[in-house]
Formats: structure tokens, sequence, C-alpha cells
């Protein structure tokens, strides 16, 4: 027989409890057994807006303090529902990513990366939900995302959901300190100092909106200016690369077909490029043969369009090979190096199998075979 009235509630209640406890039980072990989960989410979402030469500012993540799940998962709405019935399906930003960019226009491309790297369950653009509201405010786009077998770097959390938040910079800072005077220093919003009994202090709330107005404004302008700059170009081909001749140089010779990287990239970029000799505008011109890119993206089969630091890199692994790897990558290095040389041999592998990168002689693949047998 199913109770109802107070009896129901209280029934609801105690079965919530149950419901919240193995919650707790599931958490508790997952952080024991996951200590690493922050770590491991931010270098492969890291590794991934790199990849997809997303210029970013920075990456966040952090796994959610059991007292802010427990106190979520209680919450009700009016109608005095539980807004999390069931709290491991309901709430998604147990694990929690945030990504801030230095303007608007990266954002869209951070997004795709992330959209073709992960299964997206949700997607909400709080920007544009509140302009169609005919306000100023909170501007950051959602992401409910869902970790598949496909992801290499985070094989430990298939099947785990977590929330990623994409933001600029200006966005970023609106929201930390709304969020500070609103919650953490209520008295200030709520006018309770006055005499106004805890209700919204309007004129917070008509500073906050002129205040994001003046945000969206700025980040409207950082989008002309960063359409509007012109990096200078030289034709010379014995022109020496360096990481600050880099980005012209890649504009001149690839245009935008490819995304542009963090600039602290560059300067991986021109140590993988000086192994090899290619130290001239001339050499990169030749590594970056029309031809040999389309190859790269027939085969290689990137799940999203690759930035200009993956296809150089895959270009330098398809014509030194071997030499590639234990140059950039070698055996004896630190781990985050064996992930990347584990990496560029599976790579290598596909290159050779689609006959696009040279076949190791059969005495050369069984040294090799023997070597990394010893690691």
């Amino acid at each position: 027989m199913t109770p109802t009235g107070g009896v129901r509630l209280r029934w609801v209640g105690v079965t919530h409890d149950k419901t919240l406890a193995r919650f707790g039980s599931y958490y508790h072990e997952f952080r024991r057994s996951h200590p690493g989960v922050a770590e491991d989410f931010h270098a492969a979402i890291e590794e991934l807006l790199t990849d997809g030469g997303v210029t970013y500012d920075r990456v966040s993540t952090r796994l959610k303090e059991w007292s802010s799940l427990k106190a979520k998962a209680r919450k009700r709405g009016p109608d005095g529902a539980l807004l999390y019935p069931d709290p491991r399906r309901d709430i998604h930003d147990m694990i929690g990513v945030r990504i801030t960019t230095y303007h608007s226009t990266e954002i869209p491309v951070a997004l795709k990366v992330l959209r073709d790297s992960f299964i997206v369950h949700k997607s909400v653009d709080k920007a544009k939900e509140t302009r169609i509201s005919g306000g100023f405010g909170y501007g950051s786009h959602h992401l409910i995302l869902e970790v598949d077998e496909t992801n290499e770097d985070l094989q430990d959390y298939v099947g785990l959901v977590f929330e990623v938040q994409v933001r600029t910079v200006l966005q970023h800072a609106w929201a930390e300190f709304e969020h500070d005077i609103r919650y953490k220093r209520s008295g200030i919003a709520t006018g309770a100092a006055d005499g106004t009994n805890g209700q919204l202090n309007p004129e917070v709330d008509r500073m906050f909106t002129l205040a994001a107005g003046l945000i969206e404004l700025a980040d409207q302008q950082f989008d002309q200016i960063a359409a509007l700059k012109e990096t200078r170009q030289t034709t010379d081909e014995t022109v020496e690369i360096t990481a600050e001749t880099l980005p012209g140089v890649l504009a001149m010779l690839i245009g935008n077909r490819f995304p542009r990287p963090r600039s602290e990239t560059y300067r991986f970029l021109e140590e993988i490029l000086t192994v090899h000799g290619v130290t001239s505008v001339g050499a990169l011109r030749e590594l970056l043969d029309v031809t040999d890119i389309e190859l790269l993206l027939k085969v290689m089969r990137y799940r999203f369009h690759p930035g200009q630091t993956r296809i150089i890199d895959d270009l330098l692994l398809k014509k030194f090979g071997q030499a590639h790897i234990d140059a950039t990558a070698p055996k004896d290095a630190q781990p985050p190096q064996t992930k990347r040389r584990r990496q560029m041999k599976r790579k290598l592998e596909m290159m050779q199998q689609a006959h696009i990168a040279e076949q190791p002689s059969p005495l050369s693949a069984e040294r090799n075979t023997e070597r990394e047998q010893q690691l």
C-alpha cells in the first residue's frame, strides 16, 4: 500500500535517505580508488584542447566535496519534490571542468573539440538564454559529457558523466565576483544589514546587470581586436624559425586552415622541428606539403579538426618515423613522455599500415620490439 499525505512525505524522506547513503558509499569508494581523478581529467582536457588548436587561458578541474554533493542531493523544488531523487544518476557535476578562453570566438572551437571527443548528454548556452530573455548576466556554455571507450587517456573513467563550463576570462571574473557577493557575503547582497530582512537588494542587482553589460561589450571588442590583428609575414625562405616567428610563418604557409595553439606551445613546436633540422621557412614549407597533409587527414581519422601542433607533430612522425619518437619521447623518459611514446608508436603503426610512412626493416623492427620489452 502506497503511503499518502504527511505519511507519504516521511516515507519518501526515509527512502531518499537510503538512496543518499548508497550514493555516499559510491562517492567515498570512487574517491579512494581514483585519488588522481582531477589531475587525470585536467591532463586529458588540456591535451585535447592543445591538439585541437584552441587558444585558452586555463583549465580547472575538481572533484566535488561530499558535503556539497549531499546538500545538492537534498534540494527540493517549489512543490517540495526532490530535484535529484536518484543523486548518482541525476547529479552530473561530481566531476567539474572549467575552461576559460581569452575571447569568445575560441568558445565554439573548444566546444567542437569536446563534442567530438565525448558523448554529449546536454549542451546549454547560458549566455544565449540570457540574451533571449532580454537581459545581461551569467555568460557560460555548459556541457554534460560522458567518457566513452575511444578516449585513451580516460580509460579508467569510461561511462562517467561530468560537467564542463566554457567561458571567457571576463565572464569568469563576473561570475566569480557575483557568486562571492550573493552567496558568501549575503548581508551585502540581500540588504540584511540595512533592515530589509534578507530581501534581495535592488541596487546590487542593478549594479551587477550594468557590469554584465560592460563585460559583454568588452568581450565583443576583444573579438574584433583578435579578428583585425595581422601578424607580420615574411617571404624569405632562409629566415630562421623560432617560437616567436612561428605564428606569423604558419599564418603565411597554411593560413587559418588549422587552429592556432596557445602561445607557449610554439616553444614545443620549435623544439621538435629543430631536432630534425627544420629550422628555416623553406624547410617548414617543404614539411607542410599539401599532399602529405591530405594523406594524414584521411588516414589518421582525427576525432576533431586538428590544430597546428597536432598536424606538424604527425607530419614529422610520418617523415622521420621511429627517429621522431626516439628524439621527442626517449624510452628512458619520465611518465608523461612514456605516455607520448606509446601514443606515437600507435600512430606510426597506423601510418605504416596505410603505407604513408616508411616501413621498418624486419631487423630494426625486431630490435625495437626487444628494446620496448625491456622498458
